[in-house]
């Protein structure tokens, strides 16, 4: 078990410059990431996402009528 545990271990003192970036990046990333997909899961926000569902296809609806007249 100590094997496993070792395999584990972060020399904290060793870590680089680039090392604590990363390792901060990763961590905010995270944070924003869980923080998106619980904001839009909430069913209380169904509504104002579900009306920029079709986005994509009214902004083209809307280009393409500009362009006809």
């Amino acid at each position: 078990m100590s094997d496993f545990l070792s395999y584990f271990k972060t020399n904290w003192s060793a870590m680089t410059v680039s090392d604590w970036v990363g390792t901060i990046l990763t961590v905010v990333i995270f944070l924003l990431m869980f923080g998106m997909y619980f904001w839009v899961l909430r069913p209380k926000n169904k509504e104002k996402l579900e009306s920029h569902r079709d986005l994509p296809l009214r902004d083209d609806d809307i280009n393409s009528e500009k362009n006809d007249g």
